[in-house]
């Protein structure tokens, strides 16, 4: 039986209301909070039947109000970097804010993820959240209406993304929730299993910005076609992995097409949890947590490094300064809408 429950979640340094809703179809519960439209916690059954809660969180908006690293949050304008925060777009120059050394990550100093939403819609199954980002938000251009519905299907949760502008400008929308399968207070995804339906990754810098390539994954540790356990590799001694102290890279979905397509899919022998992530977009970021500061979560729960795991669905970082990357760019008329399913079964 579908259920939602509505409750107040405190208020913002301006005075703003934040609001927390639960869907709860009795396989899978989740919550989400009005603030960054944030995936507070999403609950499935482990092996035995028992809810477990398997991404990081914080028990109060204070907590979020201080957070550093997108914890469960909606991203965007624009996800992962922009190199030097510039692009030129119709061949004018635009400079965003910066808030990652000398580049923009994730929309800016005040991104989607540290905005408070709207409830637009709502309902035992979904909840639709809604933002209007203005024309100079962060230095984008044009005014961009922004809908992200969260739904519960059987053993899914389905995030909906949805944008329209009237100018062109950069949308790049995903979610940043970090996720351990054994529960989020278990702190460590070293033996849990990860494979990635993709054949191709972009290296980065030291600072973690594509340097423009797209490399093969066959005889490298970033080679995660079959399933591989975290651990054996994230700490190895391979350039791309010292660069970024681990996973944090964008890999290319193959065959994509605009439909759904198989991106990953992650198991925990532990706690019998397995996830099947399955995307409309061309690509997904496999990010290790590596930096997550030592902090305490839900239920004081320890967090830290590499007790987690993110898997990001998104276009091509810093897609506006690569005319050869999938266009990033939308356009007034056009509908931006994309969707992930996180596909949930259980091992006996």
């Amino acid at each position: 039986m579908n259920t939602i429950t509505h409750q107040p979640f405190g208020y913002t340094p301006a005075g703003e209301s934040v609001e927390r809703i639960l869907l709860d179809n009795g396989i899978l519960s989740c919550s989400i909070i009005t603030y960054g439209a944030i995936l507070q916690s999403l609950s499935v059954p482990d092996r035995n039947g028992k809810a477990t809660d398997i991404v990081l969180g914080f028990d109060t908006l204070e907590e979020y109000l201080a957070d550093t690293e997108y914890t469960g949050a909606i991203v965007g304008r624009f996800a992962n970097r922009i190199a030097n925060g510039y692009f030129r777009l119709n061949g004018k120059e635009y400079h965003l804010s910066i808030n990652d050394g000398v580049h923009q990550l994730h929309g800016g100093t005040i991104g989607f993820s540290h905005r408070l939403w709207t409830v637009a819609d709502l309902s035992p199954t979904h909840v639709t959240l809604s933002r209007f980002s203005p024309d100079g938000e962060e230095g984008f251009p044009g005014n961009l209406n922004v809908r992200v519905t969260y739904r519960l299907e059987d053993t899914a949760l389905v995030i909906h993304y949805q944008a329209e502008t009237d100018a062109d400008t950069p949308c790049n929308l995903t979610n940043h929730s970090y996720f351990n399968l054994d529960g989020h207070d278990a702190g460590s995804i070293a033996n849990q299993q990860v494979a990635l339906f993709a054949s191709r990754y972009m290296p980065v810098d030291d600072h973690c910005l594509v340097v423009g390539t797209v490399e093969p994954v066959d005889g490298t540790p970033m080679d995660l076609q079959t399933p591989t356990t975290i651990g054996a590799n994230v700490n190895g001694d391979f350039l791309q992995l010292r660069r970024a102290g681990g996973y944090d890279h964008n890999y290319i979905i193959d065959d994509s097409n605009g439909s759904l397509r198989k991106a990953a899919q992650v198991f925990s022998l532990n706690s019998g949890i397995a996830v099947t992530v399955e995307t409309t977009q061309p690509a997904i970021q496999f990010y290790t947590a590596n930096p997550y500061p030592v902090c305490r979560g839900k239920n004081h729960a320890e967090y830290r490094p590499q007790g987690s795991f993110c898997l990001e669905t998104q276009g091509f970082p810093d897609a506006p300064n690569h005319p050869d990357f999938p266009s990033t760019i939308l356009q007034p008329g056009e509908q931006y809408s994309h969707i992930t399913r996180f596909v949930f079964t259980r091992s006996q």
